[in-house]
């Protein structure tokens, strides 16, 4: 008995010409965000007279690591570098307990009330008091300049307390919870030990939702904090590519480095850029199998 091969369907005209649009507009949107990336990372490698002049492309001119050599010459980085892994650590790690406390209980059918707290949470989501009453409250519980001026004000998000109620609503059987407690398991037992281990990949993305947002957040720091020392690398970022001030007599560079660093500022920009992106492009691997499980999921409308 013969077996007939499997034979392609063959496109017609109209739909291979409705493809070859799409990959057309794909390829033209890959080239708009791949380009100003490739250029950053190839500026950073190139020397300061070539990117001076304009001459770098695609691909390093004249490839020098003296950016580099500049950038972690510069104290503040590397204080502004602990700063914000401080901010970072710290905040993710208070948005995700305050997030799965307050998303848990919204989640359960018999806790009382929790229809009337979904409302106030989506209230508060899209009506704020504004910048001044902001800095009021901050100022009046005395955390100006302090740590927690940048890992409190902002701890909670509710759109990430909504995607997480909406996981565990959709993903976590009720079944599984009454089985628990008739094994004697109770509320928080059954939180700690079966809710949250079956919940990673929502929490994974709201920990890179987080952490991403925390590492990028400057402007609470631009107007709740005074000391330079607190400042994260993102405000010292700021200072370097919008104002232009570097402080040439607290690095340690010989004098015709000194001498040469007024034609560095541009190559320093590139360089600190591509410094303050490693950390976030490091992290995204080790989540990113949970990621698009956990939006997915939590994208639900329940």
């Amino acid at each position: 008995m013969k077996v007939r091969k499997n034979t392609l369907i063959k496109e017609s005209l109209p739909d291979r010409i409705s493809m070859a649009i799409i990959y057309t507009l794909l390829t033209l949107v890959l080239i708009a965000v791949a380009y100003p990336l490739i250029y950053i990372v190839s500026s950073s490698f190139s020397s300061s007279t070539a990117v001076m002049e304009g001459r770098v492309w695609l691909l390093p001119v004249q490839p020098t690591l003296n950016g580099y050599h500049a950038v972690f010459q510069y104290p503040q980085i590397w204080n502004g570098y602990l700063n914000s892994i401080i901010y970072t650590a710290l905040g993710s790690l208070i948005s995700i307990s305050l997030t799965v406390m307050m998303a848990y209980p919204l989640s359960r059918t018999t806790f009382v009330g929790r229809k009337l707290l979904v409302w106030a949470l989506l209230f508060a989501m899209l009506f704020s008091g504004g910048l001044i009453p902001f800095y009021l409250v901050v100022r009046s519980l005395h955390m100006l300049d302090t740590i927690w001026a940048m890992v409190l004000p902002g701890a909670l998000s509710v759109f990430s307390v909504i995607v997480a109620k909406t996981f565990f609503q959709s993903t976590i059987p009720n079944d599984l919870y009454e089985a628990a407690q008739l094994d004697g398991c109770n509320d928080g037992r059954y939180l700690i030990s079966i809710v949250l281990p079956l919940s990673k990949p929502v929490l994974a993305v709201l920990l890179l939702w987080s952490a991403v947002g925390q590492w990028n957040s400057y402007f609470n720091a631009l107007i709740l904090l005074d000391s330079e020392k607190m400042y994260p690398l993102q405000l010292v970022l700021r200072e370097i590519l919008v104002l232009n001030s570097v402080s040439l007599g607290s690095m340690s560079l010989s004098a015709e480095q000194l001498k040469q660093f007024e034609d560095m500022k541009n190559l320093l920009k590139y360089s600190v850029i591509v410094v303050a992106s490693v950390p976030i492009l490091m992290l995204y691997p080790f989540i990113q199998k949970y990621f698009v499980k956990g939006v997915m999921i939590g994208s639900i409308k329940a």
